[in-house]
């Protein structure tokens, strides 16, 4: 006898399906919500840890982060464009491979990814003998700081674009490689200009998670005021001295964050495309 067939199935009123899904949304938009709120609501009531904001620590901090990661997001274009173009539009033996390992920084936890680092680059990594020869220490360096930005943060970026490359249509390449154009004039002239949008998006959702980055720095370059001390580690550093200072320097952190989802928004508007969603090209 199927469920349905019961009498207590048969007796039972089941809720609205709309209410029931309504209900679910709502109870996950405040789980992702509340914390936000909480945080805001508790600054609000003690404006004296706005003071923080305008102490030297704090503008460090801000310069820093700005700093390395505008190095960090144009060495990603540089060198990530052209790998995203690679795994968009050429087939070849271990392409899903590559695949995998560019997008493995994005679920890998920062802190490993930090390891890694180490372990390659650090006095006593893969690297390091070598580097020491040449007189060049990585670690605990503003350059580390970079490093770790862009290990964590390229693959935002390589992914945005490599989707967008392989949604140009193959036909536009080699009507342009009929015509007598080179492998570079294609790239430059055709595939660079109708993907800007969604390198834009990238760039942008790149920043944004260069400028979160925490637990990858805090391992490889460490925490030195001025030197390596970028906005999540102030935070960090901050919780340990007063708590209201390190609520106004997260509600600081958060509102550059908002700023950078909110433009990458705006660009996918623009093209009428999501560069967090789409899949298109798969």
């Amino acid at each position: 006898m199927m469920k349905a067939d019961l009498p207590f199935f048969r007796r039972f009123h089941w809720p609205d399906g709309r209410l029931v899904i309504a209900g679910m949304a709502a109870v996950m938009f405040f789980f992702l919500t509340v914390p936000l709120l909480a945080m805001a609501l508790r600054a609000l009531r003690d404006l004296s840890g706005m003071e923080a904001l305008y102490g030297r620590s704090v503008g460090n901090a801000v310069t820093l982060s700005l700093f390395t990661t505008l190095i960090s997001v144009s060495i990603v274009l540089t060198f990530g464009t052209p790998l995203a173009y690679v795994l968009a539009r050429y087939h070849f033996r271990g392409k899903r491979v590559i695949n995998i390992f560019v997008e493995l920084p994005i679920i890998l936890p920062p802190v490993v990814a930090g390891f890694g680092l180490l372990m390659a680059f650090g006095r006593r990594g893969l690297f390091g003998p070598t580097l020491q020869l040449v007189g060049v220490s990585l670690p605990f360096t503003t350059t580390a700081v970079i490093m770790a930005q862009i290990f964590v943060a390229a693959p935002f970026f390589i992914r945005t674009v490599q989707v967008r490359f392989s949604a140009i249509p193959r036909d536009l390449m080699e009507a342009a490689s009929i015509d007598g154009a080179s492998t570079g004039e294609i790239f430059r002239h055709i595939a660079l200009p109708l993907s800007t949008p969604a390198m834009l998006a990238g760039l942008v959702l790149c920043w944004a998670r260069a400028l979160g980055e925490f637990g990858a720095t805090i391992l490889f370059a460490g925490s030195l005021q001025g030197r390596t001390q970028t906005m999540p580690l102030l935070v960090y550093g901050a919780l340990e001295r007063n708590l209201n200072d390190a609520l106004w320097s997260s509600l600081l952190l958060i509102g550059m964050a908002l700023f950078a989802l909110l433009l990458v928004h705006w660009i996918a508007r623009q093209v009428e495309i999501d560069p967090l969603i789409e899949t298109e090209g798969e």
